[in-house]
C-alpha cells in the first residue's frame, strides 16, 4: 500500500503543482493578449488568489510546528509532518509568494507609481510578511533534521504574526489611511 509519505506521491504532487504555476502564467498572458483592458482587473484577481493561498500557508505552517514539536524525532508521526511541512512550503507557500510579490508589484507599478504612503506601508508589511515566511522556512529545514529547540508554545505565538500582519496589511489597502 503506498502512502503519501512515499516520494512517488510526492513527485506527483511536485508535478501538479509545477503544472499549476505554469497554467496561471498562461493564463495570466493569455489574458493580455485576449483583452488588455481588463489585464487590471485579471492582474487584481490573480494577485488576490496568490495572496489568499500564501496566507493559508502561512496560518497553517505553525500549526504544523505546534504538533510536531509533540512528536517523538524520527517517529513515523514526525516524519509525516516533515513531508507535509516540505509540501506545504514547496508547492503552496513558496510559488504563492512568488505570485503575490510579481502581480503586487506590477499593480504598485502600473496602477499607483508607487506613490502614496499608504502603498509604501503596505509593501513594507510585506516586506515583514516575507521575513516570517523565511523563517519558517528556515524552522522547515530545522525540524527535517530534528533540530528543533523550540517549545510548542513558542509556536502558538507565531502563529499570530501572519494574522497581525495580515489585518494591518488589509486595513491598509481598503481603507487607504494616507
Amino acid at each position: 500500500m503506498e502512502k503519501q509519505t512515499d516520494e512517488k506521491p510526492g513527485a506527483y504532487a511536485r508535478r501538479r503543482a509545477h503544472f499549476a504555476i505554469l497554467l496561471f502564467a498562461l493564463l495570466a498572458v493569455g489574458l493580455f493578449v485576449w483583452n488588455p483592458a481588463d489585464l487590471y482587473l485579471w492582474i487584481k484577481a490573480l494577485h488576490v488568489i496568490a495572496v489568499i493561498s500564501w496566507m493559508a500557508g502561512l496560518f497553517y505552517m505553525p500549526r504544523l510546528f505546534i504538533y510536531h514539536t509533540d512528536a517523538e524525532p524520527g517517529s513515523m508521526q514526525s516524519e509525516t509532518f516533515k513531508v507535509m511541512e516540505r509540501r506545504l512550503l514547496k508547492v503552496i507557500m513558496n510559488p504563492a509568494m512568488m505570485l503575490t510579490w510579481i502581480f503586487g508589484l506590477y499593480l504598485a507599478w502600473s496602477v499607483y507609481g508607487f506613490q502614496g504612503g499608504w502603498l509604501h506601508a503596505k509593501i513594507g508589511l510585506v516586506v515583514l510578511l516575507t521575513a516570517v515566511h523565511v523563517f519558517f522556512s528556515r524552522a522547515a529545514r530545522a525540524f527535517e533534521r530534528d533540530e528543533n529547540r523550540r517549545p510548542a508554545r513558542y509556536w502558538r505565538f507565531m502563529n499570530e504574526a501572519p494574522t497581525l500582519l495580515m489585518i494591518a496589511i488589509v486595513i491598509l489597502v481598503v481603507v487607504k489611511p494616507f
